[in-house]
């Protein structure tokens, strides 16, 4: 995994939030895994027996978090990514993995946060422009197809 990647992360699920205005202290779990191991995830809880980018599994189906008690944090859920997949769109889509990474974290806190986009309409619209919001002002906008220098 690139430098960089963890505070990206970081980066992009604070954008998120901020833009959200949930000003509560939050927890979420981020993990990377293979084809395999998400495709098997995604069979196990959507019945999709498929490889897809990136799973999201919220805390909550009505706004309302556990808290951690030792930190104090609202756990918002959990998301897992696949690198492979990750890697393969950013080639396709011809940006940066950076890029691939942030949107499917962004992505992902959207539906931490409740947003759906399974129905399409309207929904799908303003998940997508949300989207798009906080990846520009992350500086990874759509058509960014430059590569940071990795150090």
């Amino acid at each position: 995994m690139p430098t960089g990647i963890r505070l990206l992360i970081r980066r992009s699920c604070h954008a998120v939030l901020e833009m959200e205005g949930f000003d509560k202290p939050a927890e979420v779990s981020v993990s990377f895994i293979d084809n395999e191991e998400i495709r098997k995830l995604n069979k196990e809880f959507r019945d999709k027996d498929a490889v897809t980018d990136v799973l999201s599994f919220p805390n909550s189906d009505n706004g309302e978090y556990d808290i951690n008690n030792d930190t104090g944090c609202y756990m918002l859920g959990d998301i897992v990514i696949s690198v492979a997949k990750a890697m393969e769109q950013a080639e396709r889509y011809g940006h940066s993995l950076r890029r691939e990474i942030s949107y499917l974290t962004v992505h992902s806190m959207l539906h931490l946060l409740g947003y759906d986009h399974e129905a399409g309409g309207l929904e799908q619209v303003r998940m997508r422009e949300k989207e798009e919001s906080v990846l520009t002002k992350l500086g990874l906008p759509q058509g960014a197809s430059y590569v940071f220098d990795e150090e």
